[in-house]
């Protein structure tokens, strides 16, 4: 087993050997790894609402819904990240055992301690990945979602829904209430009673 030093530079193949090994997920940036931490309740809650919405739809299409547990792959190099839902119409990702390369759609839930890199440097990598289509953001404080989507000139443009929209993702071709992605999800800093 690789022992990485906190601070030392790895190659992306020693990192793909060295996560293979390890309990916990890392992501990796420009040579360095960082611990995925746990998300809260309603972070996962969301996330499994849309994978279940996602999965029913594409059921027998010939694409392949992953979640959190899935590594994606910017490229051959890297980034490597863990995106929270992602959908791959590519043969090669659909035998894929280790890591997703081509995926059309990306779906992150914000969190607070995450939001930053999701908006920022995340999706600037993301956008290097030719197969992309749709990228979108997912807030857990309030109802609200963005998708930013590749027009045919090659722009992103945005798309925000809130309370009583219909989310359209057109790479997936779906359209849903978006009540749907809340259901059963205590939005987070909203008080139980």
């Amino acid at each position: 087993m690789i022992a990485i030093p906190e601070g030392q530079s790895i190659t992306p193949e020693e990192y793909l050997e060295w996560e293979e090994k390890q309990p916990l997920k890392y992501e990796y940036l420009d040579g360095q790894v960082f611990a995925m931490t746990g998300g809260s309740i309603s972070h996962n809650d969301i996330a499994v609402n849309l994978t279940t919405i996602l999965k029913n739809h594409l059921r027998g299409k010939g694409c392949k819904v992953s979640m959190a547990d899935a590594k994606l792959g910017v490229s051959e190099i890297g980034p490597f990240y863990y995106p929270d839902v992602m959908v791959t119409c590519d043969e090669t990702d659909r035998r894929a055992t280790k890591v997703i390369y081509h995926p059309c759609l990306i779906v992150e839930v914000l969190s607070p301690g995450t939001e930053a890199v999701d908006r920022g440097r995340k999706f600037q990598n993301y956008r290097r990945i030719s197969s992309l289509k749709e990228y979108v953001l997912i807030e857990t404080r309030q109802i609200f979602v963005e998708g930013f989507r590749l027009n045919q000139n090659g722009i992103w443009e945005l798309y925000n829904y809130g309370e009583g929209d219909e989310i359209n993702l057109t790479t997936v071709d779906l359209s849903f209430p978006i009540e749907m992605l809340y259901e059963d999800v205590i939005l987070e800093g909203v008080e139980e009673n």
